[in-house]
């Protein structure tokens, strides 16, 4: 029997419940997992309070880490036994799990020199690092971005990767001590978005001019600020709402502000197809192999521990990556 997280209605964090279930063995075209570390993302929190609407009652969670222990009819990209991770959006939901069938077709093959935990803390954020530093913009070195969230677990690879692309980079954060955290991983300038007024600060530090790219996860409390913050012709990139959707607005206001550009991306769009996912994941795989990208993995839990861990998680407890050990 496996131990699976399910909820049955929408709500807080208390809808979760850790139950046990038998798996089965693998369809055409899927495989058997054994799971040794499963991922903790803002996005599973949009699944459980309704923000992503899905067939109740539903497993949660969309990345982990495991081995394969058996295959499925037609499935040739993976066999048994091979060390694999894996996000995804539906196709891949039930993650909170120590053993599952899953799709073959999102499985990527770790390298020796990822470990599963590592893996599981950065799969989805580092994909999604991946195409915000070589697919969203044309980054040269000494081009700035103003980066939200900067002490969170794409925050702290986006900061690193910048750095190693030569960029400027600002980051937002709530704390003195979230700001030590992001200075550590690259940030050259922090500003505390407690007490301090962000689009002002980042005005003073680039010499009035503005960044060219800001990447906000927060949504509706920085989203004006955010535009305020972009020089000319800049690009807005919103990659979350964790403090709520963004409200209505005329496009005019992009033209009002210096003919912005604002882009509202989702990984899944950037790995669709098979090889631009090696190609991010083999990049990505490389930094983090190489020790030129560091996984901060800061919270640990097990599964019987989804509560509290989707309460930390929402009341921005945690800093960089949050990870379920099987």
């Amino acid at each position: 029997m496996a131990q699976v997280v399910r909820f049955y209605e929408t709500g807080g964090p208390e809808v979760l419940r850790l139950e046990e279930a038998e798996v089965g063995d693998p369809g055409p075209g899927e495989v058997r997992l054994r799971q040794v570390a499963v991922g903790l993302n803002y996005a599973d929190t949009y699944f459980r309070n309704g923000t992503y609407p899905i067939p109740m009652p539903n497993g949660m969670g969309v990345e982990a880490a495991g081995i394969v222990v058996a295959v499925g009819e037609g499935v040739s990209n993976v066999a048994v036994g091979d060390r694999v991770t894996y996000t995804g959006f539906l196709n891949t939901l039930g993650a909170y799990s120590t053993e599952r069938l899953i799709s073959a077709a999102p499985l990527i093959k770790l390298p020796e020199s990822i470990s599963f935990e590592t893996a599981a803390a950065m799969t989805m954020r580092g994909l999604t690092s991946a195409y915000l530093m070589r697919r969203i913009y044309d980054f040269k070195a000494g081009d700035s971005i103003l980066l939200h969230a900067a002490a969170g677990g794409v925050g702290l690879i986006v900061s690193q990767w910048a750095k190693l692309l030569g960029l400027k980079v600002i980051g937002t954060v709530s704390s003195d001590a979230k700001g030590e955290v992001a200075r550590a991983h690259g940030c050259d300038h922090v500003i505390n978005y407690s007490h301090e007024d962000v689009a002002k600060r980042v005005r003073e530090l680039t010499g009035g001019v503005g960044v060219n790219v800001v990447f906000d996860s927060v949504g509706k409390n920085t989203f004006a600020g955010s535009l305020d913050s972009l020089k000319r012709r800049g690009l807005m990139v919103c990659v979350g709402t964790a403090s709520g959707p963004i409200p209505p607005f005329d496009p005019v206001l992009l033209a009002i502000k210096g003919s912005l550009h604002l882009t509202r991306p989702a990984l899944a769009d950037y790995i669709a197809d098979p090889a631009e996912k090696a190609d991010l994941a083999g990049e990505l795989f490389d930094l983090v192999g190489s020790g030129q990208i560091k996984i901060e993995i800061n919270q640990h839990y097990s599964l019987q521990d989804a509560v509290q861990a989707h309460r930390d998680l929402e009341s921005r407890k945690t800093t960089g990556s949050s990870i379920f050990v099987i």
